[in-house]
């Protein structure tokens, strides 16, 4: 066994240890973009659905995106991945496995941010197992596993549109179903801020998923040769702080003030755009795209509040449309040195054809993910009966109401009885 073998095998186990870590940030970001009364609720379905996601990408989730005898949506062999190391592979089969393996849970991650602080958890359950195996890998699949847009240059380097923009649909199809939160809106259309409860646990969680980008995008690499990751983490690393202080500028502009979320969702933003772009791009470019991202962000948010579309943590704004524009800017800035897949970017002497694929690949894994999400879910509304809490659990909030305890029960158990006095107030109000 060479050294190049073992490595590779470490430095892409590193990564994926990284990408898990993430989901730590993410239950940091949802419980402390929402109100305390859900935080158990929201830290607890986040740890049980990425186990959930594990076992069906294990089953099936592995096979359909990398298996061989392939038609035009999933490959057809490796079901319940046994671990037998592919001959001639430059790091350990297992490894890989395990990598991809976390790159499919964060996507369910963020799919589940559209149903925050409503869904009952059985809808999570059902959500998780149908999306883990009929959306994610089929959308893996075309661009990561040979599929069709693989075999047209689609640039998707560690998951701009693969992972968050798919997420970011099913989250969409969600909210629409959903219906926004009780006290979102009010009668005329205009918004409420329901805030979340704890701003210094979401700047803790961008800080982890900041740091476990570089597993993110650094570990695709899969590979120590030439130290090229290092490069990688150069363009992440810099995209995020051009999105965290585009989305502060522009924030104290607008608002008067810097606004603490929009700082947060603009280091986001520019992580999430860059992961598309991380390994064909120059480092000035990068700065480009984490910018222009953190500006998007901001006024996405805006947008969608505008429609009515209730996002308690921003999954379209900070996933969803960084995952466009990060997929699109390859289609600008790749050079013909690191296109090592598709070609040059258009200031590059590449023409429109670049950003033609990756207009293609937006276009139909982003339609993919949203129709598919919305079938299923309306499918589960159908027969369930409906996907949301009742209101009167909801007003309790979901702790209470789906398990029966209290996230903070030390601070809530003496509010217990308040709780129960805001529902009966707010029932009868409404």
């Amino acid at each position: 066994m060479d050294v190049s073998f073992l490595m590779n095998s470490l430095w892409t186990m590193l990564g994926a240890i990284l990408v898990v870590f993430m989901i730590g940030g993410f239950i940091l970001l949802e419980a402390g973009s929402t109100r305390m009364k859900n935080a158990g609720h929201v830290a607890s379905k986040t740890v049980f659905t990425f186990g959930l996601a594990s076992l069906v990408f294990w089953a099936v989730g592995y096979a359909f995106i990398f298996g061989s005898n392939a038609n035009f949506f999933v490959g057809m062999t490796d079901f319940f991945f046994s671990g037998e190391q592919i001959k001639e592979a430059s790091l350990s089969t297992t490894v890989f496995f395990l990598f991809q393996l976390a790159f499919a849970g964060i996507s369910v991650t963020v799919a589940l941010g559209g149903f925050a602080e409503r869904a009952k958890f059985s809808v999570y359950v059902i959500f998780t197992i149908l999306f883990s195996a009929l959306i994610y890998p089929v959308i893996a699949h075309w661009i990561w596993g040979g599929g069709w847009l693989a075999e047209r240059g689609e640039q998707d380097f560690a998951g701009s549109t693969v992972v968050h923009l798919t997420g970011a649909m099913a989250a969409l199809a969600a909210t629409m179903l959903l219906k926004p939160r009780i006290g979102k809106f009010n009668k005329d259309g205009s918004a409420n801020r329901i805030t979340g409860h704890n701003q210094v646990y979401t700047a803790l969680a961008v800080l982890i998923l900041w740091v476990g980008w570089f597993g993110f995008n650094a570990g695709s690499t899969v590979s120590v040769d030439g130290a090229f990751f290092g490069f990688v983490a150069v363009n992440t690393n810099l995209a995020a702080a051009a999105g965290a202080v585009a989305a502060t500028l522009i924030s104290w502009v607008v608002l008067g003030k810097p606004d603490i979320p929009s700082i947060l969702n603009g280091a986001l933003a520019g992580l999430v755009a860059i992961t598309a772009a991380c390994a064909f791009v120059d480092v000035y470019a990068s700065v480009i795209i984490g910018f222009i991202a953190g500006i998007v962000c901001f006024y996405s948010a805006r947008f969608l509040e505008a429609r009515r579309i209730d996002d308690p943590i921003f999954a379209l704004s900070v996933h969803g449309v960084p995952g466009i524009w990060g997929t699109l800017s390859t289609g600008f800035f790749a050079t013909p040195e690191l296109a090592v897949v598709g070609k040059a970017g258009l200031f590059y002497g590449g023409g429109f054809e670049q950003l033609w694929i990756q207009t293609l690949g937006v276009v139909t894994c982003g339609a993919f993910a949203f129709f598919g999400s919305y079938i299923i879910l309306y499918i589960m509304k159908k027969i369930m009966g409906t996907l949301r809490v009742t209101q009167e659990e909801e007003i309790m909030g979901l702790d209470l109401s789906e398990h029966g305890s209290f996230g903070y029960p030390e601070h809530m158990k003496r509010r217990e009885q308040e709780v129960w006095s805001e529902v009966d107030e707010k029932l009868h109000r409404n």
